[in-house]
């Protein structure tokens, strides 16, 4: 760990991925997984400093994690290794409504990580630290550890970043509504995905979902659309951002892709707007590729295709 501080801090579940390969019955590619950890490497391709806070176990899947991490340049110091636990395992299949997961995460690593296993100086000393509601779900412990970071963040004048990310797998809605929603209202940047957002609020319009969000007390609400973009709202001013036509073939890691992606421009220029739009691009590209990781794009990537829009 260097003393320079990072722009990104990711805290949560990372996981190991078996994918299932359309056309070839059984067969799955096994790849890295867990919202954050994509987030992170989104965030990292697009050329933020990024760190890590969680927990693997000590096992091949924890090892490639860390091997990956290496190679993106996401810092890992703070990262545990479970002497017993095992680092969580998930599979995705796709259906005619989209993806669909299931998990082997009972007891993992990042399960049993609590508050006394924060990286405290790190969350202080960072631009933004990002959590999401897997982080949270996962576990007593897990839960209380991200309101903790979101504390300590939020006393050193560091900006915080939640994603909602219901799964109902996890646990029920209303227990789900109510840490999430107070994890929210901890949060300057609320990153909700639409079919989320209908369940935790009630409410099915994105405008009003964003004047929710707002009203807990968000600075910024960058609220994903699936095929229909984005909306972007701050007290002061919103604005919606239309998708780009790609060659979709798997949106695993679409959400955590514009996760990354918009934080990463946003501690760059400051500008959410600005943000949102690189994200919304990133994104797409995200789904041109099977996994969570493997396809998401590098900043190169992103600024070419955005070119090429801005002449059509």
């Amino acid at each position: 760990m260097t003393d320079k501080a990072i722009d990104i801090l990711c805290i949560g579940e990372p996981l190991g991925e078996f994918n299932a390969t359309r056309g070839e019955a059984g067969a799955f590619r096994f790849g890295l997984g867990g919202d954050t950890s994509n987030c992170a490497i989104a965030a990292a391709r697009q050329g933020a400093s990024v760190a890590y806070a969680g927990a693997l176990g000590d096992d091949s899947a924890g090892r490639t994690f860390r091997e990956a991490w290496a190679r993106e340049g996401v810092d890992d110091s703070r990262v545990a290794t479970h002497p017993s636990a095992p680092t969580g395992l998930y599979f995705v299949d796709h259906g005619p409504s989209g993806h669909v997961f299931s998990y082997l995460r009972a007891g993992s690593a990042a399960s049993l990580y609590g508050p006394r296993d924060l990286p405290l100086d790190l969350i202080g000393s960072a631009k933004v630290v990002q959590a999401s509601g897997i982080s949270q779900a996962i576990s007593a412990s897990a839960c209380d550890a991200v309101f903790e970071a979101f504390a300590v963040a939020r006393a050193n004048g560091v900006t915080t970043a939640y994603d909602t990310n219901l799964r109902l797998k996890l646990w029920p809605l209303a227990r789900a509504r109510a840490i999430i929603n107070a994890a929210c209202a901890m949060a300057d940047i609320v990153l909700p995905g639409f079919d989320d957002a209908t369940q935790l609020t009630g409410l099915s319009e994105p405008d009003a979902i964003a004047d929710f969000y707002l009203g807990l007390g968000a600075k910024i609400v960058a609220l994903t659309l699936g095929h229909e973009g984005s909306l972007v709202a701050t007290p002061q001013r919103r604005e919606r951002f239309v998708p780009i036509k790609v060659d979709a073939i798997d949106a695993t890691g679409a959400g955590d892709c514009y996760d990354g992606a918009f934080l990463a421009e946003y501690v760059r220029t400051g500008d959410p707007f600005a943000a949102a739009a690189y994200a919304n691009v990133a994104a797409a590209l995200s789904t041109q590729g099977y996994g969570a990781v493997a396809p998401l794009p590098r900043r190169a990537e992103v600024e070419a295709r955005m070119a090429v829009e801005a002449r059509a």
